[in-house]
């Protein structure tokens, strides 16, 4: 470690899916509020959500959410080692921001005596810049067949010297028994880090709460340190697709709110990746969005959708293997043929062409597939990723835009016509060959797909692209943007929600700091 080694705090849980990089994120925000350089940190991440930085890596997305909440570039040194799942055995391992061949999670656990100088050479380094690190584990520390292979929870909070907060959500019930449980399953030296409790995802009678906070500090000897409700209008970018497994897609009503909905339906593949592209839609008063899984009928309530989208799949052949077996290909080609339009985002984009190849089994493929047939393309998936920051035009409306890819696919389609055109050379590395042309559309223009992620967050685009389907079902352009996406904004609330509820002169106690109120604290001995 450096000489001089920053204050460190930890997040950690008593599973997946109760508030880790949410809370992490806040944190975050609060601490730059206070006036500390702070950076985040995550040692090892599973997810298929991944961003392409600046210089041409690949991380969790999570943690490049995390950056912006400390108003920093993303940075692979905050998530040095990423794990994307590509089929029940095998994920592909992403270190330090470089994809490396797919491997079993047994020789995932034989090469981490190799990774853990990686982990710490990467947490050094940016400690080197900061006053502070917001640290988040992962699913739970107590998993103790996983604990003699441990880098990202106790291990990452024994590197660091963190001290650390345990997160429990309430709102899915027993979170004492998880609390108290994860600290009894923890040898003593490690249970002692644990300073504190956040009860996480709150709704009720804090007063009928009370008597429970009292007697956990009482059993444990650890106070419950906040109580965060339950935020029912945050639109975060997700970390995992728990939430969208689960067929749960917020939409948010507004006043003046129109009548009659579009209906966006978006395919919940098995491996579905960067499924937060869809989030924006989330936002509009005039778009209804259902998660259709293969074997459901595309009409659901007597009403078809106006959309389907595929989104992005980390094991193309699979999930395609899957869509056939229940017909979808059949159901999308009728759809198509009557009106609808169908959108293909990076996987999906591949899975709407005539043949996908896998050469170098980058998903386990040993042999090409067959796509939908809907767009006259064929991709190569290829070694080399293609991992860029991106400023493009959409060819029908004129729009710039601005997004990024991640992918390992080549696409060749000289009978098609192009849809985004990539209009600056790229932040970042990318293949030789990386396309000039980043979609395809057909002649009607109502099955296109492109390799551009994040394009939905841009809202004149968004809004133009509602407004096409409105004027095809009969009803009259909006024009005007109606809900504005804004990340920034939902970061600022949710610290606001947090600081609110958290006991934050506890926080800096148990970080060593000394003074109060914003911006006035100072780390003892530093």
């Amino acid at each position: 470690m450096s000489k001089r080694q920053p204050r460190a705090l930890m997040v950690q849980g008593t599973g997946s899916n109760v508030g880790k990089s949410i809370l992490t994120t806040a944190l975050c925000r609060i601490f730059l509020e206070d006036g500390f350089r702070v950076a985040p940190f995550k040692a090892q991440n599973m997810a298929l959500n991944a961003y392409a930085t600046r210089d041409g890596l690949e991380m969790s997305r999570a943690q490049a959410l995390q950056a912006a909440a400390c108003r920093l570039d993303p940075d692979v040194r905050m998530n040095p080692i990423l794990i994307k799942p590509t089929t029940e055995r095998q994920s592909q391992l992403v270190v330090m921001g470089k994809a490396m061949p797919l491997m079993t999670w047994s020789e995932y656990n034989e090469l981490k005596p190799t990774l853990r100088p990686v982990v710490q050479e990467a947490y050094r380094s940016l400690a080197e810049g900061v006053d502070l690190i917001v640290l988040e584990g992962a699913g739970s520390p107590a998993e103790i067949n996983l604990m003699a292979h441990d880098i990202v929870n106790m291990a990452a909070a024994e590197m660091a010297d963190a001290s650390v907060l345990l997160v429990g959500d309430i709102d899915a019930g027993g979170v004492f028994a998880s609390l108290v449980g994860t600290v009894a399953l923890l040898p003593p030296h490690q249970a002692a880090r644990i300073k504190g409790f956040v009860l996480n995802k709150f709704r009720g009678d804090r007063a009928i709460l009370a008597p429970g906070l009292d007697q956990i500090r009482a059993i444990t000897g650890r106070p419950v340190v906040g109580v965060v409700p339950y935020l029912e209008r945050l639109l975060l970018p997700e970390e995992d697709s728990v939430d969208f497994k689960s067929g749960r897609m917020p939409r948010f009503k507004k006043k003046g709110a129109a009548e009659v909905l579009c209906r966006i339906a978006v395919i919940d593949l098995p491996k579905v990746s960067n499924f937060t592209d869809l989030d924006p839609f989330c936002v509009e008063p005039d778009v209804e969005m259902m998660i259709l899984r293969p074997g459901e009928a595309l009409e659901k309530e007597g009403r078809p959708p106006d959309v389907v989208i595929l989104p992005g799949s980390k094991n193309v052949a699979e999930d395609l293997h899957l869509l056939r077996q229940h017909h979808f290909d059949r159901a999308l080609r009728e759809f198509v043929s009557g009106g609808g339009e169908v959108v293909g985002l990076c996987g999906g984009l591949q899975m709407l062409g005539e043949r996908i190849e896998d050469p170098h089994q980058i998903e386990g493929n040993r042999t090409p597939v067959l796509g939908l047939g809907l767009l006259p393309i064929r991709t190569v998936l290829e070694r080399e990723k293609v991992l860029r920051l991106v400023a493009a035009r959409h060819l029908i409306s004129g729009l710039e835009l601005r997004g990024y890819e991640i992918h390992h696919g080549r696409t060749e389609a000289a009978a098609c016509h192009p849809s985004f055109v990539q209009i600056s050379g790229g932040i970042g590395r990318s293949t030789p060959r990386g396309p000039m042309q980043l979609g395809w559309m057909n002649e009607t223009g109502h099955v296109w797909g492109t390799y551009l992620h994040g394009l939905f967050d841009d809202d004149p685009f968004r809004r133009w692209f509602i407004d096409r389907v409105r004027e095809r079902k009969g009803l009259p352009p909006l024009k005007e943007i109606q809900a504005t996406y804004d990340i920034e904004a939902m970061i600022q609330r949710l610290a606001e929600v947090v600081r609110k509820e958290l006991d934050m002169p506890a926080v800096y106690d148990l970080l060593g700091m000394v003074g109060g109120g914003n911006g006035n604290h100072r780390m003892a001995g530093l």
